[in-house]
C-alpha cells in the first residue's frame, strides 16, 4: 500500500472517510508521511465513533482516540481537532 507520491512532495493530504478501507493502513501512513513535506499537513475527515447518535456502522467510524493510537506511532501528532461539522471530526495532524 502506497501513495506513489514523490518523497517531501505535499503541502496537503486529504482522507474523507476512507482510513478504514486502506487493507494495509499502517503502511500507507509511512507513505502518506514519505510524501508529506516536513511544513505539510494530513487532514482526516471521520465520522464520530464517541457518537451513538452518528447513524453509521461502528466499523466506518473513527475516534479522536483511535486516530492518536494510529498515526503518533508513525510520527504524527494531532495538531487540532474541529467537531463542528454534524457527524464528523476534522483532525489535522503533521509530522512530529
Amino acid at each position: 500500500a502506497a501513495t506513489n507520491l514523490p518523497e517531501n512532495s505535499q503541502d496537503l493530504i486529504l482522507l474523507v472517510d476512507v482510513y478504514h478501507e486502506f487493507s494495509r493502513p499502517q503502511e500507507m501512513v509511512r507513505s502518506i508521511r514519505r510524501a508529506l513535506k516536513d511544513t505539510g499537513r494530513l487532514v482526516l475527515l471521520e465520522y464520530r465513533k464517541e457518537d451513538p447518535d452518528v447513524p453509521i456502522r461502528l466499523e466506518h467510524k473513527m475516534s479522536v482516540k483511535e486516530v492518536r493510537m494510529e498515526f503518533e506511532p508513525e510520527g504524527f501528532r494531532v495538531e487540532k481537532v474541529i467537531d463542528k461539522l454534524p457527524w464528523q471530526h476534522m483532525i489535522f495532524l503533521r509530522k512530529q
